[in-house]
């Protein structure tokens, strides 16, 4: 049976709602849960809209040791026109990230599901790693994602050759220090060919801005690409454009 995607995120919003009851003298848990949902204008996957740049529903569910060990359920609203159909996507992903002083390491691997594609070969695996330096508010982050080759990564249908893709990326964010207010800025590498890359290699980058009030946080972003990818309603789902969020963290 296919599952709604809007009943997991009932599911997180319903758990945010949940009071706490635990006593500020605790020691820190070996386990931590969190998780958030947001409500975006436009859902862009390094930089290529998934939405034919129309809303879309997300959200994300993480359960974390602390050793560093964590396991992460991520899902959004896609267009049909992503997978053969598919109108979800849903990421799983296992991991280990770990502070040394100003230095955050993160590796892992991720699995992107899409249910209802039709039949087709559309899941695929990729493995990940990041570095953070911090230095007071400000951190830089460089990121590389490296998918093996899979048939889902074919850049044609049909086409029996597997395919695999690199995705190197950078980013720079902050606090502004006694405000709300963050901003962020990245630009990232897609080399192909391969249907990540949609069949040949591009670069995407954006800025943006968000302001946090307790639990809620409200962004915008420019988000841009040097691609042309357009989507069967003839919408150019790789050119820039703005995109707002609305979302909610425990």
């Amino acid at each position: 049976m296919r599952t709604s995607f809007g009943s997991l995120v009932a599911l997180i919003l319903a758990v945010t709602a949940t009071p706490a009851f635990a006593d500020e003298t605790d020691p820190p848990p070996n386990i931590t849960i969190s998780g958030s949902a947001t409500l975006v204008s436009d859902y862009r996957f390094r930089g290529i809209s998934q939405t034919d740049k129309r809303f879309a529903v997300q959200g994300t569910f993480t359960v974390a040791s602390k050793t560093g060990l964590y396991a992460t359920v991520w899902g959004s609203s896609i267009d049909d026109y992503v997978f053969n159909g598919a109108d979800q996507e849903i990421d799983l992903s296992v991991g280990y990230k770990k502070a040394f002083g100003a230095t955050t390491i993160d590796v892992g691997v991720l699995y992107y599901y899409y249910p209802g594609s039709g039949g087709i070969t559309s899941d695929f695996f990729e493995p990940y790693g990041s570095v953070t330096y911090s230095i007071g508010p400000v951190s830089a982050k460089a990121s590389v994602a490296y998918a093996p080759k899979q048939a889902a990564l074919r850049v044609v249908t049909g086409v029996t050759e597997k395919r695999d893709n690199l995705y190197v990326a950078g980013d720079l964010s902050g606090g502004i220090p006694n405000t709300p207010v963050s901003l962020s800025a990245h630009i990232g590498h897609n080399f192909g060919p391969s249907y990540l890359s949609i069949g040949k290699e591009y670069t995407d980058y954006s800025i943006g801005a968000s302001v946090t009030r307790k639990n809620i946080t409200l962004g915008v972003q420019y988000v841009d690409t040097d691609a042309n990818f357009i989507t069967p309603s003839g919408r150019n789902a790789s050119k820039g454009g703005l995109v707002f969020s609305l979302g909610a963290s425990f």
